[in-house]
């Protein structure tokens, strides 16, 4: 009998631990953890909310600990197969849950099979309700200090960074690291205005990971790249931090997110929030003029 009692005990822990999936109206899987559930979110509303998408281990985007999304409730644009369709069910405070099969979504046309998204694949995702506002001033206020926090951890964490592999970096006023390995040959900095001729290598600062370079195994790969400091053709890190290097020059710049390609990232390569690193070799400063009279289909 003992025996018995004890297996039930442990079903029971075991039924209650299991979590328990509803379906939204097109049959999405989610569940639901209930907040306060004081503030209901209702048609109109300005919200702001965290989520985040993963496909098996890899997040496709995340915005817990970043930039929070800022959204208007409107029923009339409710979307198929995600949390939208639910959304005026929940609460401020409330988090939520969900999976999302890549086989539905690419029948819906939402997706189409591809190297990333396969057949038979599922997206899990998580969503939070955070806050609602009462107009657009109150939510633009908002997000700006939310910007102000990313761009504060984010140059954090790039100083963690520099710290940790012990560069002997210069910090510009918004944060990019200078690291200078060679001094160059020349004393005429790429100030604006300047056109700057750079071989690099570009690398995620989270892994190490390269994603794009004109250098394979030590050696230049065809033409430097050039262009004119200041002029916005490049990410603002590499406009801000190259002003410390001359003809000749060797080093890295440690990037912020912000400073390079945002909240947004570049995809498939750069996810959002991403801090970068650059070994840069920059083989000549000029002047635009320069550059024109000897490349004059190059203006």
């Amino acid at each position: 009998m003992k025996k018995v009692l004890a297996i039930a005990v442990v079903a029971s822990l075991f039924l209650g631990a299991c979590k328990r999936y509803e379906k939204t109206p097109t049959g999405m899987p989610y569940i639901l953890t209930k907040g306060p559930r004081k503030e209901k979110i209702n048609q109109g509303d300005i919200l702001k909310l965290n989520y985040e998408y993963k496909l098996k281990d890899s997040s496709i985007v995340n915005t817990f600990g970043h930039v929070p999304v800022y959204i208007s409730v409107d029923t009339m644009k409710k979307g198929r197969y995600n949390f939208s369709e639910i959304m005026t069910d929940c609460y401020i405070g409330d988090k939520m849950e969900f999976t999302m099969s890549v086989d539905t979504m690419v029948k819906d046309g939402v997706l189409t099979y591809n190297n990333i998204f396969k057949k038979g694949d599922f997206i899990t995702g998580k969503v939070e309700y955070l806050k609602k506002f009462a107009d657009q001033a109150e939510q633009e206020k908002d997000y700006n200090n939310e910007l102000e926090l990313e761009k504060k951890r984010e140059i954090k964490e790039v100083k963690d960074y520099a710290a940790k592999k012990k560069y002997k970096a210069i910090f510009t006023e918004n944060g990019v690291g200078v690291v200078i390995e060679k001094e160059g040959t020349d004393t005429v900095k790429a100030v604006d205005g300047k056109v700057i001729s750079v071989y690099y290598s570009g690398r995620l600062m989270s892994n190490d990971k390269e994603f794009d370079s004109n250098i394979k195994d030590g050696k230049h790969v065809g033409d430097a790249l050039s262009f004119s400091i200041g002029a916005g053709s490049v990410i603002p890190g590499w406009d801000e931090g190259l002003k410390y290097f001359t003809k000749g020059s060797k080093g890295k710049l440690l990037i912020p997110a912000y400073l390079a390609y945002g909240m947004m990232g570049s995809p498939p390569v750069i996810p959002p929030f991403a801090n970068l690193v650059f070994d840069v070799e920059v083989v000549n400063v000029k002047n635009k003029l320069d550059l024109e009279l000897i490349n004059p289909e190059k203006k």
